[in-house]
């Protein structure tokens, strides 16, 4: 019986009531097929493995390239996809709000707006304008009752403002104005990871997670409901081919290639 994609919203919504998963991050729709026939049971888009597939920095695609991508990503899967939305394209509470309904119609079960600007100079929106942002992100979500799952995002430890009493407040607030699962990227310690969760319960928290260290079972005793590893599977894809790549061009020989994953077991998962 096909999957819909309500069936896939109201699934991912589930998912957030109780225990922890990892929600691994694809970057194109081979990788995606291949996390699906691993036996994941969800999967977020990584807007930095999106852009280096099509020759882009991270924060340097548009629009209407994520949600080409995440319509491709949603029809190829059974599995429900959370959006990693950036800052919704738009500075402005109503343009974010246009962008994040488009973001809606490609089939996501979630999606998830920042408040980084992109600027140096200033890099978090204004407070009360971060928080008009995740309203009129979630009112575009509702206005279809399209059931999408909203999470904001406060990205201070990522760029530079390692202040949790920052993140817990903004957070907190962007609960408060419809983020149903919140996100603080670039936490660490235990006590970090378990004042984020304390603070915004009931709502669940997004954990990411970008080398070894902490697990899932170690995470789900935090309290922590879900796990994302942002762009580190395509970084440990990349780091293979350009190790291969590099000793080809650098010395001449290909001893890297032995190290290629099976064809025929490719061939055999995407038959």
């Amino acid at each position: 019986m096909p999957v819909t994609t309500q069936d896939k919203r109201a699934t991912f919504r589930k998912m957030h009531e109780s225990g922890c998963f990892a929600i691994p991050n694809p970057w194109d729709v081979g990788s995606a097929l291949a996390l699906q026939h691993l036996g994941f049971k969800a999967l977020a888009s990584t807007s930095a493995g999106f852009a280096w597939s099509i020759g882009k920095a991270d924060n340097r695609v548009t629009v209407d390239d994520v949600c080409t991508h995440l319509t491709a990503l949603c029809a190829a899967v059974d599995l429900p996809v959370n959006a990693d939305f950036e800052g919704g394209f738009a500075h402005e509470a109503e343009k974010v709000a246009i962008n994040v309904a488009r973001g809606v119609k490609t089939g996501v079960a979630g999606l998830s707006i920042e408040d980084s600007t992109g600027d140096a100079a200033k890099p978090l929106y204004d407070r009360a304008h971060a928080i008009e942002r995740i309203r009129a992100a979630r009112k575009a979500i509702d206005a279809d009752s399209s059931g999408v799952l909203l999470t904001g995002r406060c990205e201070a430890f990522l760029v530079g403002q390692a202040d949790l009493d920052l993140v817990i407040d903004r957070l907190t607030a962007y609960s408060e104005a419809g983020a149903d699962c919140l996100y603080a990227p670039g936490i660490k310690t235990k006590e970090q990871i378990s004042a984020v969760v304390k603070a915004v319960h009931p709502k669940p928290v997004n954990l990411l997670l970008v080398s070894p260290g902490t697990s899932v079972a170690e995470a789900a005793e935090l309290g922590v409901r879900r796990i994302s590893v942002g762009g580190s599977l395509v970084r440990v894809a990349w780091a293979g081919f350009m190790k291969a790549a590099r000793e080809i061009a650098d010395k001449g020989t290909f001893a890297e290639l032995a190290n290629g994953y099976s064809g025929a077991e490719l061939n055999k998962m995407f038959k």
